[in-house]
């Protein structure tokens, strides 16, 4: 089973709370995280332990252009990202590089799965 794990520290409420229940991510990941998979959300730090919340199930992977994200993709990403600028911003301080909006990403969609 694969994980999809978060780092910022404002991602953490979000899912606590499961306001958050989309991703975004740089490139095309659909063959790490095939629609109708199930992974671990977790959350922690690159290179440290990790915090592992809840289990969730894979509804939709889509691949875009940056520039061709919705305003509905970005809420689900984060409620106080507003514009695909913003996102830009947000992945050039997580990043640490340049990010164009030409650059492919992949807009994850999972919603939990709930214990018996």
């Amino acid at each position: 089973m694969f994980a999809l794990n978060f780092q910022a520290a404002h991602h953490e409420p979000l899912l606590r709370s499961r306001t958050k229940n989309c991703t975004v991510r740089l490139g095309d990941l659909r063959d790490i995280y095939p629609e109708s998979s199930i992974v671990w959300i977790t959350f922690g730090p690159k290179l440290q332990a990790k915090r592992k919340m809840y289990q969730a199930f894979i509804d939709k992977v889509r691949v875009k252009e940056i520039s061709q994200l919705t305003a509905d993709d970005l809420v689900h990403q984060n409620p106080n990202i507003h514009s695909v600028s913003d996102l830009i911003d947000f992945f050039e301080q997580h990043y640490k590089r340049s990010i164009s909006p030409n650059d492919i990403v992949s807009v994850i969609f999972f919603s939990e799965i709930l214990p018996e």
